[in-house]
């Protein structure tokens, strides 16, 4: 999103998979002692398999993004018990400097709906043990589905404690993580209070291979995220600014062509380092958005909203808003989208969706302090009346009208999309026309967004205390939008969503001082869908 404005995959099937012979790869482990530096994950959970990861350091020098280092062997395993006394499924394969020492395993054989644990070993050191957790068989009637929903943790603005508390729950599925995983800036920049908790490595913007597997690497060192990735199976989509600001297909709004090399080469390069350090079902040159599902209670689509997109227009005045030429996510991947929800069994569809599909209008009783701070947070011009966002789905209706009208005219309920970027938290009824709404009650589902784990929002850009200058302004969109039920544009944190077949329902959770790794956080508020309903409602007990 924007705030400040300036210019492979190796299969590895079967029970008790047999381990690949090696010979004559061997390589001294760091001094250090610490192979596994950058700690283990799992993602995609299926019915059968889960995606494992690790990155080895092979010797001192092999730093990432440093391009040397030998290859070595690394094994993996995963059991039924956390003693390894029953392990269902191991292997071994070679990772090198060819894709910066990472590893990454899917895994397939598994049994259905399991706790299950896992653990690699190289050049004589032993990770350690981490959990997962498969997805139920498809037809299984599941019970409840619980994941964490996180967006927007920029390493210069805080300390990752919403990830040390989703990993103290114990009671979470898995995790999901709708974009902006890290933040392309050098130290300083996107900084709205000045004030640098901790500098990115490395000390410039990220637009090289080299830069962007480093900054993936520091982001994979902080504790609270490593525990988080030990603890629970995560399932990701990338927003923009995993390769620049305001991403489109053809550029970006933080990519200067030339001085900052090409734009193919850049995207290629974040693309490749993402794929090399994530967890995820995705290998460069192959589609990002995929779809899990979760027995018959839930189906999970995650969009890319990036790579296919068209520019955006300059100011919400520019009629392109409304051009179907123009797309968002591409003529495949709406195919995709809505075959995915026509076509669907399971009860709820969840939408992975990386920035707002809910319309929200620039109130006209702001004032022009309020309204350049709302045009700071979102990038757009800010125009009393008109979207305040053309870099939402805002900027695109075509593509929405084309995927609300769907599920109006197919009678399609329980659609809930589950939404990042915009650094505040939102609860939204999304209407099939917003010019008869509240009056027929025509919505056709719902949007909930999280906070950012730490970026900058709108109290850190006015420079206010929280819950002052915002009050007003959040009331102010309220009444000019009466689907939004809910916004918060102050607060730091983390969502809990729990669905169940009578609803879905989440809860958002601040945290006192992002800058302070040892903070505390509270829940703020809870809304529910109830089944059948197409309504947000505030409840006023917390997930049990």
């Amino acid at each position: 999103m924007s705030q400040i404005r300036r210019r492979s995959l190796i299969k590895a099937g079967g029970v008790l998979a047999g381990a690949m012979s090696i010979g004559g790869l061997t390589a001294t482990a760091s001094a250090s002692g610490s192979v596994f530096a950058h700690g283990i994950a799992t993602g995609d959970p299926t019915p059968d398999g889960v995606v494992l990861w690790t990155r080895v350091t092979p010797e001192p020098g092999a730093l990432p993004g440093s391009g040397v280092g030998a290859a070595c062997a690394v094994d993996w395993e995963v059991a039924a018990d956390e003693g390894f006394a029953n392990v269902l499924a191991r292997g071994s394969l070679i990772t090198g400097a060819w894709r910066d020492h990472t590893v990454k395993v899917d895994v397939a054989g598994l049994p259905a709906g399991q706790w299950l644990w896992y653990r690699f070993r190289a050049l004589g050191e032993v990770s350690r043990t981490g959990r997962t957790r498969t997805a139920p068989a498809a037809d299984e009637p599941l019970q409840r589905l619980r994941v964490g929903v996180v967006s927007c943790s920029n390493w210069q603005a805080g300390h990752f404690a919403a990830y040390r508390h989703l990993a103290a729950r114990g009671d979470l599925d898995a995790v999901l993580h709708l974009g902006d995983y890290l933040y392309e800036y050098a130290p300083g920049e996107f900084q709205a209070r000045d004030v640098v908790v901790r500098p990115h490595d490395p000390p410039v913007e990220m637009t090289t291979l080299e830069h962007y597997r480093r900054r993936h690497a520091q982001y994979k060192t902080d504790p609270d995220l490593a525990d988080l990735h030990a603890s629970v199976p995560f399932v990701v989509t990338w927003d923009d600014h995993e390769s620049a600001n305001d991403a489109w297909s053809g550029g970006a709004e933080n990519h200067t062509e030339g001085a900052e090399g090409s734009w193919t080469d850049r995207r290629s390069a974040s693309q490749r380092a993402y794929a090399e350090w994530m967890p995820v079902r995705y290998e460069p040159g192959g589609v990002l958005h995929r779809r899990l599902r979760f027995g018959t209670l839930a189906e999970l689509s995650m969009l890319d909203l990036r790579s296919h997109r068209s520019q955006q227009v300059a100011t919400p005045l520019d009629p392109g808003i409304g051009d179907p030429g123009r797309t968002i996510t591409g003529d495949e991947q709406m195919r995709w989208l809505t075959g995915g929800l026509a076509n669907s069994t399971a009860q709820w569809k969840l939408i992975g969706n990386p920035v707002m599909i809910a319309p929200v209008r620039f109130p006209s009783t702001l004032s022009v302090e309020e309204r350049r701070a709302l045009g700071e947070l979102t990038g757009t011009p800010e125009v009393q009346g008109l979207p305040y966002n053309v870099d939402q789905w805002d900027g695109y209706t075509a593509d929405r009208d084309e995927v609300l009208g769907l599920l109006h005219e197919r009678g399609i309920t329980d659609t809930v999309f589950l939404t990042g970027d915009i650094h505040s938290a939102w609860a939204a009824e999304l209407p099939h026309s917003p010019a008869t709404y509240p009056l027929d009650r025509n919505s056709v589902g719902t949007e909930l967004v999280c906070t950012s784990v730490t970026s900058d929002n709108l109290d850190d850009i006015l420079r206010v205390p929280p819950r002052t200058a915002s009050v007003a302004v959040e009331a102010a969109i309220r009444a000019n939008n009466p689907h939004v039920k809910h916004l918060d544009f102050d607060s730091h944190g983390f969502s809990v969503l729990d669905v169940t077949a009578e609803r879905v329902q989440m809860d958002w959770f601040a945290l006192d001082d992002r800058t302070q790794p040892s903070t505390g956080a509270q829940r703020t508020v809870s809304f529910e869908v109830p089944a059948g309903s197409q309504q947000v409602h505030q409840v006023s007990e917390g997930i049990r």
